[in-house]
């Protein structure tokens, strides 16, 4: 049995990897679970590996894999046959030039829990516009969103900007800039300053209706 900080270490961790595909940094998961030292989170990890739930992978930075679930139903679930879960729908998305933000809705749409985590929260918009088709993402999809003000470099994400219009680019971030930036020739590079953007959330798939 895990005790609490090493059950909300290995949440943590099973959510970031799934998401991210590299696991977090000893900053991050020290934030994540509210430790004052990354020495305490070397004792979790330590303990985690031990009873088998997790595996460093050895001469790779932030590199470690998930070996074993969660057991008495705490585990996530992606195979039941049931695997849909409700998330609200709450406005569109631009993928082209910016639009008007994220308006609040009661409308909410299924999903199939593959494309989520249990211990994370999301959203869904639809998308309007080309920018993103090389992504495989169309006008009329449903881009869903994992809520979080942060995103790593290369990540497609749902980014606010100061005139308060929204749109889905992939994330490039340098010291001092961001850049918003497309999945098709025919629109430019978008360059804003640290702070000018906020991120929404990061896609975690697409849902996509065939009339």
């Amino acid at each position: 049995m895990l005790t609490k900080k090493q059950k909300e270490l290995f949440v943590y961790l099973s959510d970031y990897i799934s998401s991210n595909d590299i696991s977090p940094s000893f900053e991050e998961m020290k934030n994540a679970v509210n430790l004052k030292s990354k020495s305490g989170i070397h004792r979790l990890i330590t303990s985690l590996e031990q009873r088998g739930y997790i595996k460093r992978l050895k001469h790779k930075a932030r590199a470690m894999e998930i070996t074993k679930e969660l057991q008495n139903n705490n585990s996530i679930d992606t195979n039941s046959e049931n695997s849909f879960l409700n998330i609200p729908l709450v406005g569109s998305i631009a993928a082209g030039e910016a639009i008007e933000a994220i308006n609040s809705s009661e409308s909410m749409i299924s999903v199939p829990k593959s494309l989520v985590s249990k211990y994370s929260t999301y959203f869904g918009l639809k998308v309007k516009g080309l920018s993103m088709i090389d992504e495989g993402i169309f006008d009329g999809d449903i881009a869903i969103i994992k809520k979080t003000t942060s995103a790593e470099n290369g990540k497609i994400a749902a980014v606010l900007t100061l005139d308060n219009e929204i749109t889905l680019k992939k994330i490039k971030m340098t010291n001092q800039k961001i850049y918003l930036i497309p999945a098709n020739k025919a629109y430019d590079i978008k360059e804003h300053n640290i702070g000018e953007v906020q991120i929404q959330g990061t896609l975690s798939g697409i849902i996509r209706k065939y009339n």
